[in-house]
């Protein structure tokens, strides 16, 4: 589904040279699920970005579905990420002035799908993910758990191949991380291929396959045992 072959990013920072990436190589097949752990700056979030079509490399070929994704323009670039790519975020990025559902259908508004269209799909994922009370509050009503799930349901919405999440359960309580990290496996065993980033070893260790970063190179592979049969 996934290669990356060389893949290069640098950033000048007070006269100095940071290696984001550095000739970076890896290969993710559908349905795959994989935790990115590592110390700041080790590269993590660069490559979310770079896999996510939010940044673009100085150099290096990257495949998302057997398409070369470096020589496209934002505008296709865009249209893959609108279709193909779902992201979650740690400090959720709700529109604090939209509901609930409509923060969750926001995706499908910006399509152009009807909305006699959008309703059922929006009805049947809240009622899945346990927010059919919430459909009409505002996100600053909501709890912290509430408001990931909200966010992952936006995510996945428009039934997206990868899902790119970016320390989901960084502002949670234990309990409310559980079912967060709980309700992204359950999406991976339905077929999204998860590639998660996370400093916490513990929720990493979820993964089927386990990447440690270290400046901008992957040093290191583990595979999951407990979750190697799932």
């Amino acid at each position: 589904m996934i290669r990356l072959e060389q893949l290069c990013k640098t950033y000048h920072l007070g006269g100095e040279s940071v290696h984001a990436l550095d000739h970076f190589d890896l290969q993710i097949q559908a349905g795959d699920y994989l935790s990115v752990m590592g110390p700041s700056g080790s590269g993590k979030s660069t490559l979310l970005n770079m896999l996510g079509l939010l940044d673009t490399p100085d150099s290096g070929c990257y495949w998302l579905e057997k398409q070369e994704m470096t020589a496209l323009s934002e505008e296709q670039r865009a249209a893959i990420r609108n279709q193909r790519i779902g992201f979650v975020f740690q400090a959720y990025h709700l529109i604090e002035r939209l509901t609930a559902r409509e923060n969750i259908e926001l995706p499908l508004v910006i399509t152009g799908t009807a909305p006699a269209q959008r309703r059922p799909l929006v009805d049947e994922l809240m009622q899945r993910l346990g927010l059919a009370r919430h459909a009409e509050h505002l996100p600053h009503q909501l709890s912290g758990g509430q408001r990931q799930r909200v966010a992952i349901a936006r995510a996945v919405i428009r039934k997206p191949a990868l899902l790119l999440a970016d320390e989901p359960t960084g502002n949670l309580d234990s309990h409310s991380g559980a079912e967060v990290i709980e309700l992204l496996e359950e999406l991976n065993d339905e077929g999204i291929t998860l590639l998660m980033v996370t400093h916490d070893p513990n929720m990493g260790e979820r993964a089927r396959r386990q990447l440690w970063l270290q400046d901008g190179k992957l040093i290191s592979e583990k595979r999951g045992e407990q979750n190697a049969q799932r």
